[in-house]
């Protein structure tokens, strides 16, 4: 039971599913939030969120997954007291780090607006700043407790985060533009009040995991007295803080700043060629809340995989377990094919019900929205094989490959998509193109390399299966939204009837295809009734 329980299937299912809760929450509430908003508001609030993720990727974002490393290379020598120090003293570089990111974000909003071309930018940059420093000090707590390969404090953290964040992103929206309604910049200060609720959801779970944390730190000490005594110097931490946390910044830099490079080459190359502010930012926030926030559903599971697979393949990789590690990496990679592939499929064929349904107000740009998750949700595949490759190759201590074929990556997208821009007529659709190969390129590099570290993939189950399974079910689902909204005429009705049916025919047809074995259902959650489910589908 206890080997169950600490199983990286299991750990991983918490922590994705919270991934996947959250995302969906947070989707949600972008709904109404983006329709107070508005397309000029939304293109302000994503523009200001693409600024403060860099700045938070930069200075923090990566210190759960390099705590959550050194913590789990520290336990798996027996090194207790060397785990607990490294935690003090990675509290006290956050504060270093989300202090400066915070005076960066504060005193350079001016500056930025102008940079971005965007009016009333500094308003939610400077509600974003604080945020920055709270995330950083919330970011070394979740690490410590996922270190130890345990994910459930992570995963009600970013529930409680998420569910305050939804409840005062919207009341913070609704009052500010209340409250602004005669003020030119009215969209600027919504987008500012709509950032309210980022900063008091991770305040509410920096708070939730400290408390969480005083009650197990009797436990934790008894525990010091069992391991070694030898106590590292403050200078072997903070060493293995850095080289550890850099080559992760770099990598995840290279994505958010990925988002705002396009952010910023879209909107001066689109004023350059004439269109006006308003067009420039109504595409923008398209692209940045309906298309992005619904690919990003199925991206948070394999985020999730990523954050729960990397102590475990690091405590293998440290304890040269070869055969199990690389077992655990196949049976992660799995699992994020098998959420991946169905998801982009059903984005696809259901695009213009869901986009109908979530944004009613959305009626100048609904074709364009439609259309952009009709031939971009094959990007939600690329971002997390992508993700999961990368935490794997940092998992084998090849800290460097990840950032080397990120950077490759990057400069050929910004190069696609600068020429896209500039020399032809696609508009948002450079974007989207850019998109899809960023991704794309990265996972393609990571495959590669991950044939040096001596794991070899394997196609069929993990890849032709789950895309055979969801091109079947994607089918099945046309017809069914297409008879259910002409006998009902009701797309809400028509898309919830399709999204359970599709659940059921993709669910049936993994089982009898047997993408997943037996040893590896029993590792899921409730692995038992699934695998009994298994067998008398597949008599």
């Amino acid at each position: 039971m206890e080997k169950k329980k600490n199983s990286l299937m299991v750990q991983g299912s918490i922590l994705a599913a919270a991934g996947l809760l959250t995302k969906i929450i947070g989707f949600i509430y972008r709904i109404p939030m983006a329709n107070l908003l508005g397309e000029q508001g939304n293109g302000v609030y994503s523009v200001s969120f693409g600024i403060y993720n860099v700045a938070l990727t930069l200075s923090s974002y990566s210190l759960p997954l390099a705590v959550s490393k050194l913590v789990s290379q520290r336990l798996a020598k027996n090194e207790e007291k060397n785990s607990f120090t490294l935690f003090k003293r990675a509290l006290l570089f956050s504060l270093i780090a989300g202090l400066s990111a915070f005076l960066v974000l504060f005193l350079g909003a001016e500056w930025l607006e102008a940079l971005y071309s965007r009016t009333g930018l500094q308003y939610p940059l400077r509600v974003l700043a604080p945020t920055a420093f709270t995330v950083a000090l919330l970011g070394v707590f979740r690490g410590y407790f996922q270190g130890h390969s345990n994910m459930v404090p992570t995963a009600l953290s970013q529930i409680v985060e998420q569910i305050i964040n939804a409840v005062v992103s919207i009341l913070g929206t609704y009052f500010f533009m209340k409250a602004y309604v005669s003020d030119p910049n009215v969209s600027a200060h919504g987008a500012a009040g709509a950032t309210l609720g980022t900063l008091a959801g991770a305040f509410g779970a920096l708070v939730m995991l400290a408390l969480l944390f005083m009650t197990r730190l009797k436990h934790i000490k008894a525990k010091m007295g069992e391991g070694s005594d030898f106590v590292e110097s403050p200078r072997v931490s903070y060493k293995d803080i850095v080289l550890t946390m850099f080559p992760i910044i770099l990598t995840q830099s290279i994505y958010q700043i990925g988002f705002t490079v396009d952010d910023l080459i879209f909107g001066n190359v689109m004023s350059q060629r004439g269109f006006s502010d308003d067009v420039v930012g109504s595409l923008q926030g398209v692209f940045n809340t309906q298309y992005t926030q619904l690919i990003n559903l199925p991206i948070a599971v394999a985020t999730a995989l990523a954050a729960s697979a990397l102590p475990s393949i690091m405590s293998l990789f440290t304890q040269k377990k070869d055969s199990e590690k690389n077992a655990k990496i196949h049976g992660v990679i799995k699992l994020t094919s098998a959420v991946a592939f169905p998801s982009a499929v059903g984005l696809t064929v259901l695009a213009r019900p869901i986009i109908t349904c979530l944004f009613p107000t959305l009626i100048t740009y609904r074709e364009t929205a439609i259309n952009l998750l009709v031939f971009g949700s094959c990007a939600c595949i690329f971002y997390s094989l992508s993700t999961i490759t990368a935490s794997v190759l940092q998992g084998n201590d090849r800290m460097r490959i990840p950032v080397k074929n990120s950077f490759i990556s990057f400069a050929l997208h910004v190069i696609i998509v600068f020429v896209l821009l500039k020399f032809t007529n696609l508009s948002i659709y450079a974007l989207l193109i850019g998109d899809i190969t960023f991704p794309l390129v990265i996972a393609l590099l990571n495959f590669m390399s991950l044939k040096k570290v001596g794991y070899r993939q394997e196609i069929k189950k993990t890849f032709l299966l789950p895309l055979l399974i969801s091109v079947i079910m994607g089918v099945c689902v046309v017809v069914i939204n297409l008879v259910t909204y002409k006998l009902l005429e009701s797309h809400v009705i028509s898309l919830g009837i399709s999204l359970i049916v599709a659940i059921m025919i993709y669910g049936v047809l993994t089982l009898k295809f047997k993408v997943f074995s037996d040893e590896e259902l029993t590792d899921l959650p409730f692995g038992s009734k699934i695998l009994a489910l298994s067998k008398r589908i597949t008599k």
